[in-house]
């Protein structure tokens, strides 16, 4: 059943938002309590006061032996706020038949979805790789998957607008397995085991990357004018390879004619000492990214970097058993969009 008209024709000001809401999920995990993640999560959702959402890292299960796969624990965290009404598009499985059990995409939308897909291969096959550390070393190239879709909407947005919202959430830079080179408690056999492992994490992001620049370029191709943002977790830095592989500078194709196709990063116009989304081991970075297509800049009024609660990713698991909280701040862009008529 469609969700009812909450008033989209009436939105004066846009926000888009982007929050990596870490394993979410209603099981007992890690001696983490769902109803503390709860009490934590929905402030943080309302004072987003977003009219679209990407979430990443939302878990789901059956809650029956037989069931569908349902996002129970995000059902919680919304409901008896706005965006308990909103549409939503959720990525699936490999299959393409279910959501998976854990770090499902999900675009919340105060607007009409007027279509929804997710790429995973589609535009970019796997590339083949054959190991040489890997014990014992396989006969052939393997293929190196990426371990998560891209998820693509196209909304109604305001006065008519359509708006495309791409979520991402790109491999962190954290080595792959590799057989006979890791063993229990995470460690590695060999500093050689370790960095190949790396390599073929990077392999992943800059091929998850690449997929999202070709989609990006696909709908541009077909709607140059398109008002476009690419949202999510890049697990990267703003002059890291994947996020500009996806943004497309000037500066590195060469071509001044096609700075039209080039995102731009929203955080920029964020101070520098708030530049930030993640702390990790006290270093301040930005790994949660907001991109638009120059149209849609247009439209742009601010940003924000809910920060001011962030603990460091490394350190405060270490010091605070069951931590309710994300070790990634919500971003949300505000945008005023022209009236129609």
């Amino acid at each position: 059943m469609e969700p009812p008209d909450i008033g989209y024709s009436a939105v004066k000001r846009l926000r888009i938002a982007t929050f990596n809401l870490e394993t979410l999920d209603d099981r007992p995990q890690g001696g983490i309590d769902y109803a503390d993640r709860v009490a934590v999560l929905r402030p943080q959702l309302q004072r987003l006061r977003a009219d679209i959402l990407c979430l990443q890292e939302v878990n789901a299960h059956a809650l029956t032996k037989r069931g569908p796969r349902e996002l129970s624990a995000l059902d919680g965290i919304v409901h008896g706020t706005e965006y308990e009404k909103f549409h939503r598009v959720v990525s699936m499985n490999r299959g393409g038949v279910r959501a998976s059990d854990r770090h499902n995409l999900v675009i919340l939308s105060r607007f009409p979805v007027l279509e929804n897909r997710q790429l995973w291969h589609d535009l970019v096959p796997p590339p083949l790789y054959r190991p040489v550390t890997a014990e014992p070393r396989p006969d052939a190239p393997m293929a190196v998957e990426w371990d998560r879709p891209i998820l693509h909407a196209v909304i109604d947005g305001p006065a008519g607008h359509r708006l495309h919202v791409v979520n991402v959430h790109l491999r962190a830079p954290r080595a792959s397995f590799l057989s006979g080179q890791k063993g229990r408690h995470g460690r590695w056999h060999s500093v050689g085991g370790w960095a190949e492992g790396f390599f073929l994490a990077s392999v992943k992001a800059a091929g998850q990357a690449l997929e999202a620049r070709l989609l990006v370029d696909s709908i541009l191709d077909a709607e140059p004018d398109a008002f476009l943002a690419v949202c999510g977790d890049f697990n990267a830095g703003d002059r890291e390879a994947p996020v500009r592989t996806i943004r497309g500078d000037e500066e590195d194709t060469g071509n001044g004619h096609l700075a039209p196709r080039v995102l731009v990063s929203l955080e920029r116009t964020v101070s520098e000492s708030q530049r930030f989304s993640v702390i990790h081991h006290g270093r301040k970075v930005m790994l949660d990214h907001i991109l638009v297509s120059r149209p849609l800049l247009g439209w742009y009024l601010q940003a924000e970097v809910h920060n001011e609660t962030l603990g460091d990713e490394l350190v405060s698991p270490a010091t605070v058993w069951g931590s309710p909280e994300t070790y990634h701040a919500p971003v949300v862009a505000e945008f005023a969009p022209p009236r129609s008529g």
